[in-house]
């Protein structure tokens, strides 16, 4: 009777929430030159381990919330509603995989492998059958991982209950890596984010994430009307689920998560043009006088530029600060008589927003025509 009641009482409270909103939220990141930007969240829990809601909501909110791809990623090992709800590792996937494919959402099977430091949590995606990562050796769980196909990711590296005093690479990870058992890390989690991480991505070639770990409903945690839940910004070919999973396997990915996106120089940069347009009005800049510069962003992303090297034979603006979906105008002044031949004005900007490591912020070169 207990599990009937609960499977009673989850399956109304579904249908309410399916049945109380049919709108969807779009987020508005650009695309880039060859590329598509789907709006991901890699990790995420239901009933079936240790979540609040069951599977088909976290498809409908997904929906709502504008993103493009999700995966379910239940723990293997750590299952609290056990005896309420009797089934196997793949249950989750096969009640959300209608709902995801009616609403055109990519569903990613997926699991989350939860062991003791080291090696820690670990999700595997684009697995076929979660039921043959239960293993009692975790490099055994790893290697049916990857034998599966899956790209394999290290979540919250410096998550205070496995690693409460310093977030350190373990000689295990290494192991992992070298055996093709690890591709990816996650820079944020939920509310926490791991500087470390930037840097060992980069250094070990690996894919950055930022995921939610959501166990309960995604509007208990999240201004989910007004903001957006942590993304992984996916740069692919293609909408498809193959289309991400090569671009993960590819490192494409912007980690993008309260206003500050995380991510290798080639992405970061494309991003960031594509989300302003430029009014540059007619005139030349000479000494002594000034010009008239309009910067359009056209994303929900804000950008905080600051100078980092003068323009020769003018002067920007310190700092500007592009709001979205907002004009900002920028004046620039001339100092020499050197600028009156100049076709092009150079500007340096780092952007305050943007990391390409734990200590370095992505740096852009914007040019404004001078005619």
């Amino acid at each position: 009777m207990r599990i009937k009641g609960l499977l009673t009482f989850l399956a109304v409270c579904t249908i309410s929430f399916l049945s109380y909103s049919q709108s969807r939220k779009v987020i508005h990141i650009p695309d880039i030159p060859g590329f598509q930007v789907l709006k991901c969240d890699f990790h995420t829990h239901t009933v079936f381990s240790d979540g609040a809601v069951w599977p088909t909501v976290r498809v409908k909110e997904a929906w709502e919330e504008g993103l493009d791809a999700i995966s379910i990623t239940d723990h293997i090992e750590y299952r609290p509603h056990s005896k309420d709800i009797v089934s196997d590792h793949n249950r989750s996937y096969e009640i959300a995989e209608p709902l995801a494919k009616s609403l055109n959402l990519i569903l990613i099977r997926g699991a989350e492998i939860t062991r003791s430091m080291p090696p820690g949590h670990l999700n595997a995606l684009f697995i076929k059958n979660a039921n043959l990562l239960e293993r009692d050796d975790v490099f055994d769980a790893l290697k049916e991982a990857r034998d599966q196909g899956a790209f394999i990711l290290w979540n919250h590296p410096g998550w205070k209950a496995q690693q409460p005093d310093t977030t350190l690479w373990w000689n295990d990870h290494s192991r992992l890596l070298q055996n093709d058992l690890l591709h990816g890390i996650e820079v944020f989690n939920s509310n926490e984010y791991y500087p470390e991480a930037i840097d060992w991505a980069k250094e070990k070639r690996l894919t950055v994430f930022s995921n939610t770990d959501i166990h309960p409903p995604t509007g208990m945690v999240y201004d989910v009307k007004n903001e957006h839940r942590p993304l992984t910004l996916v740069f692919a070919k293609s909408r498809t689920e193959g289309g991400i999973r090569e671009a993960l396997f590819n490192r494409r990915t912007i980690a993008y998560f309260n206003h500050t996106l995380v991510g290798n120089t080639r992405l970061l940069e494309p991003l960031f043009f594509s989300s302003i347009k430029i009014k540059n009005y007619p005139g030349k800049l000479i000494n002594r006088g000034s010009k008239t510069i309009e910067i359009e962003n056209i994303s929900d992303i804000e950008y905080s530029l600051e100078l980092v090297q003068p323009g020769v034979g003018f002067d920007a603006p310190a700092s500007i600060i592009l709001e979205p979906h907002r004009i900002t105008s920028i004046e620039l002044n001339g100092n020499s008589e050197q600028v009156a031949g100049m076709n092009e004005l150079n500007v340096y900007y780092k952007i305050n927003n943007m990391w390409v490591s734990s200590t370095e912020n992505a740096v852009i070169t914007v040019t404004f025509s001078n005619n």
